[in-house]
């Protein structure tokens, strides 16, 4: 069973940038979709971004211009950078495989203060 680990999260100022990785321990076929979601504290988790093989990456319209999603096929890799942070922008975030199969990693904190 292929497991994912974020890593990059940390306590930024608004304004600023994060790198968040996410590595996998097997191997991740690159015609796999893969994705960042994101937890706020008391709300729902949302897809912030999402990585295809035949299609464009999507992004949520609160992050769009701001972040950017990519991969690396040969290292098992997903990355988001995140610039130009928000306070909003706090929270878990979370890599994962999202077809064909779903596959959750442990999650990174990543919080943006004023």
């Amino acid at each position: 069973q292929v497991q994912l680990a974020e890593s990059g999260g940390g306590s930024v100022e608004a304004g600023g940038s994060l790198t968040l990785s996410c590595r996998a321990s097997g191997h991740i076929w690159s015609s796999y979709c893969m994705g960042w979601f994101r937890q706020a504290p008391g709300k729902e988790r949302e897809l912030v971004s999402s990585i295809w093989s035949s299609q464009p990456p999507t992004y949520a319209d609160s992050v769009k211009g701001r972040f950017t999603i990519s991969r690396d096929n040969t290292k098992n890799a997903l990355y988001l950078q995140m610039n130009r942070l928000k306070t909003e922008d706090t929270g878990v975030y979370y890599c994962a495989v999202i077809c064909p199969t779903v596959i959750w990693g442990q999650g990174t904190q990543v919080t943006v203060s004023s």
